[in-house]
């Protein structure tokens, strides 16, 4: 005699199954993580952060087939005053990537290169010091972090791993998912049909989804409708992966046994589901393992197995193609002949999506890392203007951008360990950063660009940071200054300081080579404010007018011999080990427009700023000082 109907338990909304599946399941394979090769990461999810071993390139290379010269003998080079150079003497023949040596520091391309002779060449116009040359670090500076922990591993990343010396890295664990198609009339592929057959697809379509969310997937043979048969396969499968699955038998038919042996020998917490179709979908937990009993019917089952084990073996999401409206930050050039693809970094700040575009050189792997979409500039436009509105396709999901958090303006080695906290604790929130200096964070606030721009100006006269800028250039805005932390800036050498530098001053008197910083950037007001103290001339000085955008440009640039000397922050020194001079403390402050200072995503950022973690981080760097957050409030001056 068959056993009796089973009956639904009480119908639920699909938002309140997912709410239930996700408090039962909280804490499900947190913890659980392995070492594994790089070269086996794809798609895989990140226990922790990565941070560059070496830095990419880690030597001066060339960046165009052509010849390598020292850039002073080329200078007065003219059409009508051509200079004749000869070969190793005065010049070597290089490829693409070859080394540049010294006394080298500078490469000419081959078509500007008239061969004379088997010795000589000559030119018709000079080169200047690192032109065509990848300098150490161009792409990733060693201590950059990479990959922030929780991010799931795309081709494009596993370049940029590996440019930064790792091979292998900690990852969270894949899920084994074990499958156990169920039903008398269940037959495998290949085998001969009878009436009333149904071949066994579905497994199949399960196996496909795991794999591509990531996970494991075990798959059993089919089990007849019998009881005592499919518990021991559940009990099996319970015991042998992290999640089990079982298809059909989940309904209200007399031998549809899925519900009434979780109940057994575990906890059923949903039987019925209002969606269509789906409906019978079961959710349950055996020895605190996820236990999904999923309809027999194909769509169904699909259905069912993308809302509820989908999420449990790694958060997936299936990728759309998406595109969005988005507001450029700053103006785009672009050659009339190519159509180009600049990647840009993302977030919504107030009622639009905010674009700034990332480096655009072809060895630029952290480009493509950080990407958050791509921006098409046709062919024979010369490109766009700050402030216009453009088309965009998604690499990641609205949402995503929707809930970065944008941050422009002076980069400290601390908004990587804010980005990854974020990263860490929230799957809701993200950080969107780009350092384009003090100044242009306050220009960023100014024009809504921005939740919160990161800022260290020194005013001249008072000696004071930051405040006397916020009324100069927000005299029509309401804005917050958020203060809390200081930190120490000074002189960058090499390890050891075998030239003896003391001070400045030692820049002019000792003809040392200096790496600075981009015009705008605190580091550099700070520089400009020593150099007119002292009375110097910036135009005696070698490397004035070469910019770096980081803190971690600068040193690299120290410790790899392109520069003598920099300025900078102490963190930074530690983490590349070369030698520092202090000179200044100074307050790194953070500056919020009064719109945005109630929004989740800030006040988020500002409780992490408090954190117990946040503070170990910081005191584990050193070079700072950290003090209790106080907010300074600016008001707008009604105009006269």
């Amino acid at each position: 005699m068959k056993n009796k109907r089973n009956i639904y338990l009480e119908t639920v909304d699909l938002e309140e199954a997912i709410e239930l599946c996700e408090e039962h399941f909280e804490n499900f394979l947190l913890d659980n993580t392995e070492m594994i090769s790089v070269d086996d990461s794809l798609g895989r999810k990140l226990a922790k952060p990565i941070f560059a071993q070496i830095s990419n390139p880690h030597y001066n290379a060339s960046a165009m087939d052509g010849i390598a010269v020292e850039a002073k003998k080329t200078y007065g080079a003219h059409e009508r005053n051509t200079v004749k150079l000869k070969v190793e003497d005065d010049f070597v023949y290089v490829d693409t990537g070859d080394p540049i040596v010294y006394p080298y520091n500078s490469v000419i391309m081959i078509e500007d290169v008239n061969v004379v002779d088997a010795e000589y060449i000559e030119i018709m116009k000079p080169s200047h010091p690192w032109q065509h040359v990848r300098v150490v670090g161009e792409d990733i500076a060693v201590g950059d972090m990479i990959l922030p922990s929780g991010h799931e591993v795309k081709p494009v990343d596993l370049g940029a791993i590996l440019s930064g010396g790792l091979t292998e890295i900690e990852v969270q664990k894949k899920s084994t998912v074990g499958i156990i198609p169920t039903g008398t009339e269940i037959v495998n592929p290949g085998d001969t049909l009878k009436l009333g057959s149904i071949i066994d697809s579905n497994s199949r379509v399960f196996e496909a989804m795991v794999i591509e969310a990531g996970g494991i997937a075990k798959r059993y043979k089919p089990v007849k409708d019998d009881r005592v048969l499919i518990k021991q396969a559940i009990e099996k499968a319970v015991e042998e992966n992290d999640i089990v699955v079982i298809n059909a038998g989940s309904s209200a038919g007399s031998e549809d046994y899925t519900c009434d042996i979780i109940n057994e020998i575990g906890e059923v917490f949903v039987h019925g589901i209002a969606i269509k179709p789906g409906k019978p979908t079961i959710l349950g937990k055996i020895n605190g393992k996820p236990v999904i009993g999923i309809p027999g019917y194909p769509v169904s089952a699909f259905i069912s197995f993308r809302e509820f084990v989908i999420p449990l073996i790694s958060n997936h999401k299936r990728a759309n193609i998406e595109t969005t409206e988005i507001v450029l930050s700053k103006r785009i050039v672009s050659a009339l002949k190519h159509k180009e693809f600049v990647r840009m970094k993302l977030g919504k700040v107030g009622d639009n999506i905010i674009g700034t575009p990332l480096s655009r050189g072809a060895g630029v792997t952290m480009s493509l890392v950080k990407a958050d979409g791509i921006l098409t500039i046709p062919k024979n436009v010369e490109g766009y203007e700050a402030g216009r509105r453009a088309e965009v396709e998604l690499l990641r999901n609205e949402d995503y951008i929707k809930n970065s958090l944008v941050s422009i303006g002076s980069h400290d080695i601390i908004i990587d360990h804010l980005n990854d906290i974020i990263s860490k604790e929230s799957n809701l929130y993200s950080l969107s950063s780009a350092h384009v200096g003090s100044l242009g964070g306050i220009m960023a606030i100014k024009k809504g660009e921005a939740h919160i721009a990161p800022i260290h100006l020194l005013d001249e006269v008072s000696g004071e940071y930051n405040t006397k800028s916020v009324e100069k250039y927000l005299k029509n805005k309401d804005v917050y200054l958020i203060k809390g932390i200081k930190r120490v800036q000074g002189i960058y050498v090499k390890k050891g300081n075998p030239l003896n530098i003391k001070s400045i001053e030692d820049i002019i008197d000792k003809k040392l080579i200096f790496a600075n910083r981009q015009k705008g950037s605190g580091t550099r007001v700070l520089f400009d404010y020593y150099l007119k103290k002292q009375d110097m001339d910036n135009g005696e000085i070698e490397g004035y007018k070469r910019e770096f955008t980081t803190h971690t440009g600068v040193a690299l640039a120290v410790k790899s011999g392109n520069a003598d000397i920099g300025l900078g922050i102490e963190s930074v020194a530690k983490l590349m080990d070369i030698d520092f001079i202090p000179m200044a403390l100074e307050d790194y402050d953070f500056l919020v427009s009064k719109d945005e200072i109630d929004h989740p995503i800030v006040k988020n950022v500002l409780e992490i700023l408090k954190s117990k973690e946040f503070k170990c981080r910081i005191e584990n760097l050193g070079g700072y000082e950290l003090h209790p957050l106080s907010y300074i409030e600016f008001k707008a001056k009604e105009e006269i």
